[in-house]
């Protein structure tokens, strides 16, 4: 492996959505990953070959049964060479299956014990079930999205399950590592998909705070409530984005459009003036097509972008020249991210199903291989 986190072990306990994303961004960065997956795929509704769940690259797995003492067992000599734990059931499972916070660390004093879920491990909600939109919705985030007189805009488990659950569990274990090595001691992380999306929110929650945000969507600054910052329709159908906020990148867009500095009054921040504009700008992106408006406003300072769908992103100039998409064994999909001058890295490895004895070689030594492989704990 190679990145900034080789040689950081973390054992995955396999779940849904934000922890395989978790784990994902953790072993695109050099961690070596280990999944456990269940002897039986839970059924959530979606079927489709491995190769296409891309949450699951660069990192092996193996199969046990949780409720198998035996399969505990193995898991805890993994935790005993690992740096890391992950896991995303409801508080007090993973303790009732005796691999919880205690077990663990008291076979490795120096473990980070990442716990993944959507109300958090404590309060009133703590045991309900729950999903992106609900922990969206609860935390404040999800009634900021939409347009003026419409119902709240849902952003595809972006803001709560992967912006507010996985990057901050990433996060929370990368700095609960640093600590331990510091310390010595390891420690529980409570990610709550509530608290992220919240968290998440914070820029926002300033402005409110201080009387600059108003609470009906569509009627500000940055949520289309401004004709400046918003996506336009064009002649063809397609769209184009515009975001002009300051003075000097505004003027560039009406001289770009033809029109003059003062065309919708002395200042572009003037509220009374915005139906004006929206107007305006609605009529002109409307007379050419969206790759016309790319030719004339595409890398200039007027702030624009095309929107595009994933196969037009992965064709994109810039896009290609940053290889922010990459093709992995004929499958289109997002490259790690950020990048590393010193420690770059690897390309990811496809999506692998469990291997049975083959993916515990690194963690234990050959004997205790040999014992599992025999066993008859690890299944398929």
């Amino acid at each position: 492996m190679s990145g900034p986190l080789a040689g950081v072990r973390i054992v995955e306990l396999a779940g849904i959505g934000p922890g395989p994303m978790t784990a994902m961004l953790l072993a695109d960065m050099g961690a070596t990953v280990l999944r456990v997956e269940r002897r039986e795929a839970a059924d959530l509704g979606v079927k489709r070959p491995l190769k296409f769940n891309l949450l699951l690259r660069s990192r092996d797995a193996i199969a046990l049964d949780l409720k198998d003492p035996q399969a505990i067992e193995l898991v805890l000599e993994l935790v005993a060479g690992a740096d890391a734990l992950i896991e995303g059931f409801r508080p007090g499972v993973t303790e009732r299956l005796g691999l919880g916070p205690h077990a663990c660390l008291a076979r490795n004093p120096k473990l980070v014990y990442g716990r993944m879920t959507g109300w958090g491990q404590t309060g009133p909600l703590a045991q309900a079930a729950g999903h992106d939109i609900n922990y969206a919705a609860l935390s404040g985030a999800l009634h900021l999205i939409g347009r003026r007189g419409q119902p709240p805009s849902i952003p595809p488990v972006l803001v709560g399950d992967m912006g507010g659950g996985a990057t901050f569990l990433a996060m929370g274990v990368l700095a609960a590592i640093i600590a331990a090595r510091t310390s010595g001691q390891g420690q529980v992380v409570d990610a709550a998909i509530v608290d992220g999306a919240a968290s998440l929110a914070t820029a926002i929650a300033g402005l409110h705070a201080a009387g600059q945000w108003k609470a009906k969507r569509g009627s500000n600054l940055l949520d289309s409530g401004a004709p400046f910052y918003d996506v336009y329709a064009c002649s063809d159908g397609r769209w184009i984005s515009i975001g002009p906020i300051e003075a000097r990148f505004h003027a560039l867009l009406l001289e770009r459009l033809g029109l003059p500095r003062d065309a919708f009054g002395a200042s572009h921040l003037d509220q009374a003036a915005w139906p004006e504009a929206r107007v305006a700008f609605e009529r002109i992106f409307k007379t050419r097509t969206r790759d016309a408006w790319c030719a004339l406003l595409e890398g200039s300072d007027v702030c624009f972008a095309p929107v595009l769908d994933f196969d037009e992103a992965a064709r994109h100039p810039h896009l290609r020249a940053r290889q922010t998409y990459i093709e992995v064994e004929g499958v289109s999909q997002p490259a790690p991210a950020p990048r590393f001058s010193r420690t770059p890295s690897a390309p990811p490895t496809p999506p692998r199903a469990p291997s049975g004895v083959h993916a515990l070689a690194g963690w234990l030594d050959a004997a205790r291989c040999a014992h599992w492989a025999a066993s008859g704990t690890l299944g398929a």
